[in-house]
């Protein structure tokens, strides 16, 4: 554990200083006048507040304590947020502008146009709906809060677990420009800057500008000998595109963005901001490494048909090879490896290993790719990730008086993303995916926020509107062919809501909060997944389907022998049509305070949260209908303290929650496909304590325990079978994914005062993070284990504070694990994405 015996030590010694919310504002320009702790401002429950009034675990983060941390995606949160696992990419994704994003044991970990996050991610008050593009650079944000427990009363559906609101500076009354330069290892160059422009009374506008490029930290090495063996190009398949193809660097970064904002305010009772951004993400794919193969059905047929060999044994279960290859009586039959509706015949590689010609043999798949570093593999596939977003919203506010104020948030986004990566680490097409994604969504918000009764009564009242609509096509080669997935899929939400909270001063210290949203939701999804292949008919017709004794075509008798659902698309798994689908739900919350002094709050909360539901996406077999699945639900319990003492120099905060976890979507395989299902429940229980000190001039100290026990209650027979003696399963009692138990931080900041010379600040971060799951079945060779994360900086500030000078590393002790992969069993390989190495930098920072 290293650091984690002493970070427990100062951890409890800060528990028992009294008892989950931490407010980082500590840099020099943002203290507080009495030296104590700087105020931080909200807008979690959708007006202004400090957040050590709120009654909702928060952890907010100022522009100035992220620069400082080194902090520039969503996904760097993590380490300083408790009970928090966000990580850049989910398995296959290929792309870091991924969000995997997980609070108190809820999340998701996928990217799928039919499962919605358990955390949103909210833009300036505006809700991204896809985790596509949800790890957004942090170029110019004003603040970050990340609130945690459902908050499906202002903030509404698909926050079962928490939100994170990502708030961009607005521009000033004055010209003010701040920039910086940085460069780094793994010749990272980013550049930086925010200007405001005063255009006329009341009128301002700000630009701001990002742009990095860093090369990956895995390299593709050429495979000893391979020029030797036969090799299908990767363009014998189809493909979301084909980029990048060969030998360079995985898990790179190379992105601009650009956003404007102009804003109306002089001083009456309207004000209006109009804002627009853009992002274009051209980069490498994430990196990816293969584990360990093993002869599964794909990897060992494969194998034993370039030997010639008759059968092959998987599992105890022994079954013919060539059927599934081609060769003798078979290659006659299945001769066309490429496909019944392939772009390029391919030959059959039925015992070319075993022929008198050695010019046509091939490489079998298996552990001869594992190279010795986790930094190399010998992919030589596709390698990009391709990304272009952009929105627009209006956010404009009137006075109605000067109690209360009614605010309107128009929005509309659009996602472009095409993504192409190698998981097989290999020379050979044995497992390459790649897709494109096209999303649109309009949204408008009306929020009357005000209070009366002699300001005892607060409240919020909105209706909100959400559309969506977009694609997703999946292709996925197997085997060198044998499964040719081709799977474009169609979907489109609308959704409307009414919400509305009220607080209410009982007495001047004890306080109610009474609060509902109710939601209706109306999905389409139209699925057109196929495989090119057809292997299911080659199978049939090798096993004597008189139907199918020929394939050219497909006879509509072969087509209703194999299952297929629909006449005239005999290779088509869905049914065709449009599937329907409607939700409904009431999500409530009720709160009480309690303010024994001005600079103490204890509060207790009950509330609920839900996550939309949805059809299974990805077959890899026909079904009769399209699978689909329900919402998941949340109930939490929450009590907590808010406190402030010694003259603002210390300040405490905990949370200790409950929730009752239903209809949790989990995969579990109908035949052979993975099919989605509310098929557990669970129990999750934890706390969070979050301390902050300024006991002497110059020096802070941030320090924070995370614990979160989550465990399943029930789980459907279905899902209960472990599918591998490689995977745990999952069980009643069995812990949830990407949950480690235990999170500890402790964060000193030191600024030593040179007088006329300027000052220096002295920074680290050490983070301690229990061993978990990263995925759903447990797969041993994908857990994390605990892990202590280091980073350190020292910055130079010159005395008119116009510009600094920052040197410091990231995870300088080299800390190496893994941060998503996935089991492909049926594809006969574990792969998974390693953590970042060490890595230094230099920043130059510049303000006038």
């Amino acid at each position: 554990m290293r650091l984690a015996v002493a970070l427990a030590t100062v951890s409890f010694a800060v528990m028992g200083t009294a008892l989950a919310t931490p407010a980082y504002a500590q840099n020099a320009d943002e203290a507080a006048p009495s030296g104590g702790i700087e105020e931080i401002v909200v807008t979690a429950q959708k007006r202004a507040e400090n957040v050590q009034d709120v009654p909702i675990s928060i952890s907010a983060f100022t522009a100035g304590a992220l620069e400082e941390r080194s902090v520039t995606s969503v996904a760097s949160l993590s380490n300083i947020a408790p009970n928090v696992t966000l990580d850049a990419g989910t398995p296959f994704s290929g792309s870091s502008s991924v969000l995997s994003a997980y609070i108190r044991g809820i999340g998701a970990n996928d990217f799928a146009f039919n499962i919605d996050p358990g955390v949103g991610v909210y833009l300036d008050g505006v809700y991204l709906a896809r985790s596509v593009g949800a790890n957004q650079d942090l170029p110019d944000v004003e603040r970050v809060e990340v609130l945690k427990g459902p908050q499906g009363t202002l903030f509404g559906r698909n926050t079962i677990g928490g939100a994170i609101s990502i708030v961009t500076h607005d521009p000033g009354n004055e010209f003010r420009f701040r920039g910086s330069v940085t460069a780094g290892r793994y010749n990272l160059i980013s550049v930086k800057g925010t200007v405001d422009l005063p255009l006329a009374e009341g009128l301002s506008s700000s630009l701001s500008f990002s742009t990095t490029h860093r090369d990956g930290y895995m390299k593709r090495i050429a495979y000893p000998g391979a020029a030797n063996y036969v090799e299908d190009p990767i363009t014998s398949f189809k493909a979301a595109g084909y980029d990048n193809i060969g030998l360079g660097t995985e898990g790179g970064d190379n992105n601009y963005n650009l956003r404007g904002k102009l804003r109306y305010d002089n001083g009456g009772t309207f004000r209006l901001t109009l804002s627009g951004d853009y992002t274009k993400v051209d980069t490498s794919q994430i990196a990816n490494k293969v584990i360990t193969t093993f002869p599964a059905v794909f990897a060992g047929t494969y194998n034993c048909a370039i030997a010639g060999n008759p059968t092959v044994t998987v599992g105890g279960v022994t079954g013919p090879c060539d059927s599934f290859i081609g060769g003798p009586p078979a290659g006659a039959l299945f001769g066309r490896r490429g496909g019944l509706t392939s772009v390029v015949d391919l030959p059959s590689i039925w015992g070319v290993n075993a022929d008198a010609n050695p010019d046509n043999n091939r490489l079998p798949y298996d552990n001869r790719f594992i190279t010795n570093s986790i930094d190399t593999t010998y992919a030589n596939g596709n390698n990009f990730s391709k990304l272009k977003t952009y929105g627009g919203s209006a956010t404009a506010e009137v006075d109605l008086s000067d109690s209360a104020t009614i605010k309107s948030i128009t929005a509309y986004r659009e996602l472009h993303w095409k993504t192409g990566m190698d998981l097989d680490g290999s020379p050979l097409d044995f497992l390459h995916t790649s897709f494109t994604m096209n999303q649109k969504q309009f949204s408008e918000e009306l929020q009357l926020t005000g209070d009366a009764a002699d300001k005892r009564l607060k409240y919020v009242l909105g209706a909100y509107y959400f559309t969506e609509s977009g694609d997703l096509h999946d292709y996925v080669t197997f085997a060198e062919g044998l499964l040719q997935v081709d799977g474009p899929n169609n979907l489109s939400t609308k959704n409307y809501a009414f919400y509305g909270q009220i607080d209410y001063k009982v007495t001047e210290q004890l306080g109610i909060t009474l609060g509902g949203r109710y939601t209706h939701e109306n999905k389409e999804f139209e699925g057109f997944q196929s495989d090119n292949n057809g292997l299911n008919y080659k199978l049939a017709q090798f096993f004597g389907d008189p139907n199918c004794a020929s394939l050219t075509p497909i006879s509509d008798a072969c087509r209703i022998d194999n299952g297929f659902p629909n006449p005239g698309q005999p290779l088509r798994y869905y049914i065709a049509g449009v599937q329907q689908k409607s939700f409904s739900n009431f999500s409530p919350k009720v709160g009480l305070q309690y303010h024994p002094n001005d600079d103490v709050m204890v509060y207790a909360s009950w509330s609920k949260g839900y996550k939309t539901g949805g059809w299974t996406t990805r077959l890899s077999n026909p079904l009769p209908t399209a699978p689909n699945f329900g919402p998941e639900k949340a109930t939490t319990y929450e009590v907590g303290f808010k406190s402030q003492f010694m003259d603002r120099k210390v300040q405490l905060n905990v949370a200790a929650f409950l929730t009752d976890y239903k209809g949790i979507q989990l995969n579990f395989q109908q035949g052979v496909s993975p099919t989605i299902q509310n098929a557990g429940d669970a129990r999750i229980k934890g706390f969070e304590v979050e301390f902050t000190a300024a006991p002497t001039h110059g020096l802070t100290l941030n320090a924070s325990v995370g614990y979160t026990d989550a465990y399943y209650t029930s789980v459907l027979a279905p899902a209960q079978v472990a599918a591998s003696p490689l995977q745990a399963g999952v069980f009643k009692g069995v812990s949830l994914p990407k949950t480690p138990k235990w999170k500890l931080n402790f964060s000193p900041r030191y600024e030593a005062d040179l007088g006329d010379k300027g000052t220096i600040v002295f920074l680290g971060d050490i983070t301690w993070t229990d061993k978990m799951k990263n995925d759903t079945e447990g797969t041993f060779l994908l857990d994390r284990p605990s892990t202590t994360v280091i980073n350190a900086s020292i910055t130079y500030k010159e005395p008119g504070d116009h510009w600094d000078l920052t040197v410091g590393g990231t995870n300088i002790t080299n800390e190496r694990y893994l941060t998503t992969g996935q089991a492909q069993l049926a594809g006969g390989q574990i792969y998974g994405t390693y953590s970042r190495p060490a890595e230094w930098y230099v920043r130059l920072g510049v303000k006038f």
